[in-house]
């Protein structure tokens, strides 16, 4: 099935929650670290949000990608952009007041638990895009064999809420076009093979959870490439950009950034992982979230040009090669 795709201009993806903080993190063009006045600091959870900005022209679009495992994780960092550097030098513009859909990587309660309090606390009738199987009931299988119910997605109450739920299995576009939502995605290799602590009730039988409902997004940055971002990639970071690759025909890569699902000693499944990462030739990688710091340390030093160490509250700036010449003669990159 094949998506098109509309290039965007510029990016911004701000992340409002995820597992590591350090306020200390150098910044650069593309990469903006909160920068607050003590005793104001971010909170991090272990959990996912990430609070995205394209813009087309002059034409803004806003989405939520995942809301974290609390809420008050979520709303504290919301209230901390304000006094941001790079929102008072409005480096970074973009506002979640303006969220006009939300798209939840998958139904684990990092990435939706906290999407009530979002609805209620920034009311609009808005879409929530999930894949059809969110819902599922899941459980952890502990070493023991003792089972751990999951708190499931509650389709429901989102919809009580006001919002609008949309369940999609296939890629689709948001955003007038240049948002990619993949939907289920591929499993075309042999190493990703998911968690086998995981277990989830299909046809009223508990299995190995397949995760058909893990699914990432990615934006189209024109003369750069595709930027892939992933909420947990339970299906494989690798064959979530195969996936990706091949549904939108684009093959240029430029960043890869999100939750990778590598935690654990076991570093086999991480070094596959990159050897593979390594062929795609991009200019970023940001592991985040569920990684694990064994295989974020890794990357980092298997991939060094194009590692960067995320950290709750930084802004990552991806923008087309371009320059404007405003009305004064005075030209500008953007």
């Amino acid at each position: 099935m094949e998506i098109q795709l509309h290039q965007v201009d510029r990016l911004e993806v701000i992340v409002l929650v995820d597992n590591y903080c350090d306020e200390l993190l150098e910044d650069s063009k593309m990469v903006k670290r909160l920068r607050v006045s003590s005793p104001n600091a971010p909170m991090a959870e272990p959990g996912l949000s990430l609070l995205i900005k394209v813009y087309k022209d002059d034409e803004p679009h806003t989405i939520l990608m995942d809301t974290g495992i609390s809420g008050n994780c979520l709303l504290h960092n919301i209230n901390l952009l304000s006094a941001s550097k790079a929102f008072n030098e409005k480096t970074v513009t973009a506002d979640i007041k303006d969220v006009e859909s939300v798209v939840i990587s998958h139904g684990h309660s990092d990435h939706f638990n906290g999407l009530k309090t979002f609805l209620y606390t920034y009311p609009k009738k808005i879409p929530v895009i999930v894949h059809p199987s969110a819902s599922v009931e899941r459980r952890f299988k502990q070493d023991n064999g003792a089972c751990e119910p999951m708190i499931s997605f509650d389709e429901s109450s989102i919809q009580k809420s006001g919002a609008i739920l949309k369940k999609k299995k296939n890629p689709s576009v948001i955003a007038e076009g240049l948002i990619y939502v993949s939907g289920q995605i591929a499993r075309t290799n042999n190493f990703e093979q998911g968690s086998l602590s995981l277990e989830a009730k299909i046809d009223n039988t508990w299995v190995t959870d397949p995760f058909y409902d893990d699914q990432s997004i990615a934006i189209h940055v024109k003369d750069k490439g595709l930027v892939v971002i992933s909420g947990c990639s339970h299906a494989g970071i690798i064959n979530t950009v195969n996936h990706i690759k091949k549904t939108t025909v684009i093959n240029k890569i430029h960043a890869v950034m999100g939750g990778f699902h590598l935690p654990g000693p076991d570093m086999d499944t991480a070094r596959a992982t990159i050897v593979e990462m390594k062929k795609f030739s991009l200019d970023y990688v940001i592991p985040m979230h569920c990684t694990g710091m064994r295989a974020i340390n890794l990357f980092s030093s298997q991939m060094p040009d194009q590692f960067i160490l995320n950290s709750v509250g930084t802004t990552y700036l991806f923008s087309r090669n371009c320059a404007k010449t405003n009305k004064s003669g005075t030209t500008k990159q953007c």
